[in-house]
């Protein structure tokens, strides 16, 4: 840790050289990327020499413990010693958050899709369920949600639900939700009282910025127009609305039906298509730089699980991390703070082994 904390106290000096330089500061773009690796080294260095001071203490504390003979003296060093120990702690943990460099993305808006998997009508309740809990939960931190396309089921939830995310840290607390949610619970119409599972999909999607390269060819997309309907086949309107957009090349298909207009369903279906194209094309340059990467969105099925639900033990259990908590009443209330923070947590420290 020192090693790597000394190379950047050394980084620190040549920003600063730079952010004097007159020919950076013209370059607008530019002296913003310095200013903020500024801001980071400058804190890393209070941090650090905070930490220095912190463990001098505590050797000078320990060092005192071993000459006291006082029973009180030596109860005040004691705690002392636990103090310096918990602030020494602590620190380094904070050293280390800022040692791993911050994903320029964090702040990124998403797209989410979430789609019915395993368990028929239970499976789209489920669905629901996990709408309102991001739903919820971007309402706790403030961000604006914003409903994309839905399509709705018979008896209740959804066979797929798609909404946008935008605010401070998005995607830092949300990258890590894509994947098979499972969920354990006895449904309202099972008289026996027997545990059904079953499964949703959720996809977390990057949007696209202007400075994204996301170039799509209007001759490369067949575009369909059809009636849309509601659950049980009943019709929304009798005019071609709905929207289906298949880009060729890739073969991403995205449909929208939710607005009466054909012109907005087909700006919204636009919207989608180019965070589906923009996810692919990240997919495979990541291929190209590592064979290993975990599928975010598998079939649907019970055993590509990445967190389980358990409802009558009112558990919920991450298996990338074994994380399991027992409050899964309050996590579907929008608390997801407790799992997303044991999340990056624990993905700050594999990125800092590596």
């Amino acid at each position: 840790m020192e090693e790597k904390v000394k190379k950047l106290l050394e980084r620190l000096q040549e920003v600063e050289a730079l952010l004097g330089n007159p020919d950076v500061f013209s370059d607008q773009k530019r002296y913003k990327k310095l200013s903020q690796e500024h801001s980071r080294l400058s804190e890393l260095k209070d941090i650090y020499n905070y930490y220095l001071k912190t463990n001098d203490q505590l050797i000078e504390s320990k060092a005192l413990l071993l000459t006291e003979k006082d029973p009180e003296l030596i109860e005040v060093i004691n705690e002392e010693i636990t103090n310096l120990q918990n602030e020494l702690a602590i620190s380094q943990a904070r050293i280390e958050t800022i040692l791993v460099p911050p994903d320029p993305n964090d702040s990124r808006n998403i797209i989410m899709e979430i789609r019915a998997g395993t368990g028929g009508d239970e499976a789209a309740l489920f669905v629901g369920d996990l709408v309102r809990m991001y739903q919820y939960y971007g309402n706790n931190k403030g961000w604006i949600v914003e409903t994309i396309s839905t399509t709705e089921s018979e008896r209740g939830g959804f066979k797929e639900y798609v909404m946008s995310l935008s605010g401070q840290n998005v995607y830092r607390f949300l990258k890590f939700e894509g994947g098979t949610h499972r969920v354990q619970r006895v449904p309202a119409t099972e008289a026996s009282g027997r545990l059904h599972t079953s499964a949703a999909t959720v996809a977390v999607l990057l949007e696209p910025t202007d400075d994204d390269d996301v170039e799509i060819d209007e001759k490369e997309l067949k575009i369909d127009t059809y009636r849309a309907s509601g659950a049980g086949g009943q019709h929304v309107n009798v005019t071609d609305s709905a929207v289906r957009i298949t880009h060729i090349p890739t073969g991403v298909v995205v449909a929208c039906q939710d607005e009466r207009s054909q012109h907005k369903n087909k700006d919204t279906a636009m919207r989608l298509l180019k965070a589906k194209v923009a996810e692919k094309k990240r997919i495979e340059e990541e291929k190209k730089r590592s064979k290993e990467r975990a599928v975010q969105v598998g079939t649907g099925d019970r055993s590509e699980r990445i967190r389980t639900y358990n409802y009558p033990q009112n558990r919920i259990s991450d298996h990338r991390i074994n994380l399991t908590v027992y409050n899964l009443d309050q996590v579907m209330e929008g608390n997801l703070d407790e799992i997303a923070n044991a999340l990056i947590a624990f993905y700050y420290q594999e990125k800092l082994k590596s």
